[in-house]
């Protein structure tokens, strides 16, 4: 009899610790806030033979920013650039490496056979005689077509279009409602391929986000994308937080910083000009060395993650080092902004991607 007891008890006693087991063992939640980076130029710089490197090894740049809690990789898509990089083919290569290594894929997409920004939206080549009709139609089959063989986590649509994007016929202070004729047609393309990739607006800076962003109320969309950089766009942080703040409350939206970037040195790498090299072009309380870089980028996280409409942040040029040699004149403007240093280091800068 006091070995049927035992038995017994000790089956209830396995089947409360079982049962406490499965109470316990709750899904982890997933990871909202975006800590990204812009990778866009690394097929072309590691096909010209660069090597990253994480503590003096080579490392896969992709990994060592995994490793560091980056959870999003940004790359730009054009149309039909000229040497091939950044087109359909590149990126989506590129993008199934970052879904393999368990990142997210945020495209930028462009509508441009180059770089589109406040100043310039040129109309890709093959698509510069189209009527109207035509190149809604166009980008409506053409956003199909990146999400069929990409499946983006998050579909930028444009690429800093303070004035609309596919000039003259989306330029928003000339065609206002063609422009939003476009974007809707974008929009509505991503909604029929697929529920879960997150749509993205995108706006330089904060002088005159607040017009773009009410121009744009109704279109279907996820995410306000900022970009912020202090020689451009102003030296307070308090200001990036209140129009972040300010654009998440009036719109009901999610705010991405979705470019940023600052130097951890004024010196060079090769002989192609850097965009950045004085004092004055800084914020004061960051100084342009290590310790100012990861200073600077942690407060930008910390002040999206204060923010009640924060989601994240994207750092840019994160992989531009000077790869073609220290003579280069067509090298890299951006080496001294790079997360790696001049010996394709990894900088302490990457601590900022932690997620805690």
């Amino acid at each position: 009899m006091k070995k049927i007891a035992f038995i017994l008890l000790s089956t209830l006693i396995i089947s409360c610790s079982s049962d406490n087991n499965s109470e316990t063992q709750q899904p982890t939640p997933e990871d909202e806030f975006i800590r990204g980076a812009d990778m866009s130029y690394l097929p072309l710089i590691e096909s010209e033979g660069t090597i990253y490197k994480n503590n003096g090894v080579a490392q896969d740049p992709i990994i060592t920013l995994k490793n560091a809690g980056c959870n999003a990789i940004r790359m730009r898509l054009w149309q039909n650039p000229s040497d091939g990089h950044c087109g359909l083919t590149e990126v989506k290569a590129f993008a199934l490496r970052v879904k393999q290594a368990g990142l997210k894929v945020w495209l930028t997409v462009h509508y441009s056979d180059t770089w589109a920004d406040p100043g310039t939206q040129t109309k890709p080549v093959a698509w510069q005689s189209m009527d109207f009709t035509t190149l809604k139609n166009t980008v409506s089959s053409y956003t199909t077509q990146i999400m069929t063989e990409i499946q983006p986590d998050i579909f930028q649509i444009g690429n800093e279009t303070n004035d609309g994007m596919l000039w003259p016929e989306g330029k928003l202070s000339v065609n206002e409602s063609q422009y939003l004729q476009l974007v809707a047609s974008a929009s509505s393309a991503i909604r029929s391929q697929s529920t879960s990739t997150k749509i993205m607006l995108h706006h330089a800076g904060l002088t005159g986000a607040d017009y773009y962003f009410n121009k744009v109320q109704n279109i279907d969309y996820d995410y306000i994308g900022l970009s912020y950089y202090p020689i451009w766009h102003g030296k307070s942080l308090s200001t990036l937080q209140n129009t972040m703040n300010s654009l998440g409350q009036t719109h009901n939206k999610k705010v991405i910083i979705a470019e940023t970037a600052y130097p951890f040195t004024f010196g060079y790498n090769d002989y192609t000009n850097n965009i950045i090299g004085l004092p004055e072009q800084l914020i004061p309380a960051f100084s342009a060395t290590n310790s100012g870089q990861t200073g600077f980028l942690s407060a930008i996280k910390n002040g999206v993650a204060q923010s009640t409409h924060g989601i994240g942040f994207c750092y840019w040029g994160s992989e531009w080092v000077a790869f073609r040699g220290p003579t280069a004149t067509n090298g890299s403007p951006w080496e001294n902004q790079a997360l790696w240093d001049f010996n394709n280091n990894a900088l302490p800068v990457l601590s900022v991607f932690n997620p805690n």
